[in-house]
């Protein structure tokens, strides 16, 4: 999965699975744009820089357009043409149907589903035009519903559904457009669920145990090769059989 000479802009990617993934793809050669809000993104880049890696972090705020606008150019500026998005970053906010606030599902919307189009569309704009490149969508297993995550599913749904739309559109330029769907990942978000919820998650997993972000990002440098050209609007699943 050499990607060598190859630019990509990962977004949510200060830790958790964002940093993952970005970790697997500069050990595969890419050069790695870090797109966050968090301030942690400066020291996910050094970290990735110490490492060998080429790196640089952004602080983005990808609801804004202007700002997305503004990513793409520096990515550009510093490495050249952008070769592979990953659209990693999202929240939850999460809360029953009947108690969800207007003001967290805007939010969700927002971030997940929003700023997942602004920078799906900047990088069509430049990789139509070239007739090359590789969009990747980090959306979730709770595309297919989960209670209590009204918002984040629809967001996640929506994901899948500009995924394959993008697919229909940018396959005749020589880009591919395929969705990731992680499932219970280890991560500092999960980790501080109570311990009887994190056994109920690891109980629905055929595999018996959560997966690491570097999973997430193995399958995110293959499909980012050449060696996954011919696949093209798919939904992956990455979660030990938990979704069957």
């Amino acid at each position: 999965m050499n990607l060598t000479h190859k630019t990509a802009i990962v977004t949510g990617a200060a830790r958790g699975i964002g940093f993952g993934i970005a970790q697997v793809l500069a050990r595969e050669g890419a050069r790695i744009v870090i797109a966050d809000r968090d301030a942690n993104g400066e020291s996910a880049a050094a970290a990735l820089r110490d490492a060998g890696a080429q790196a640089l972090f952004v602080n983005c705020n990808i609801c804004e357009k202007a700002q997305v606008e503004d990513l793409f150019a520096q990515a550009e500026a510093a490495f050249g043409e952008v070769d592979i998005l990953v659209n990693n970053a999202g929240i939850n906010r999460d809360a029953m149907l009947h108690k969800l606030t207007e003001a967290d599902w805007d939010s969700v919307i927002d971030v997940n589903l929003k700023g997942a189009f602004f920078c799906m569309q900047q990088a069509a704009i430049r990789m139509r035009a070239r007739g090359a490149g590789r969009i990747i969508n980090i959306a979730s297993a709770s595309w297919l519903g989960n209670i209590g995550q009204t918002n984040y599913s629809a967001s996640k749904a929506g994901v899948v559904g500009m995924t394959k739309t993008a697919c229909r559109e940018l396959a005749k330029k020589g880009v591919t457009v395929n969705a990731i769907c992680p499932g219970f990942i280890d991560t500092d978000m999960t980790r501080g669920v109570p311990e009887n919820v994190w056994q109920l998650m690891i109980g629905k997993i055929p595999a018996g145990y959560a997966g690491e972000a570097k999973d997430v990002g193995e399958c995110v440098a293959f499909l980012a090769s050449d060696n996954a050209r011919y696949i093209n609007g798919e939904v992956i699943n990455v979660g030990g059989g938990m979704v069957l």
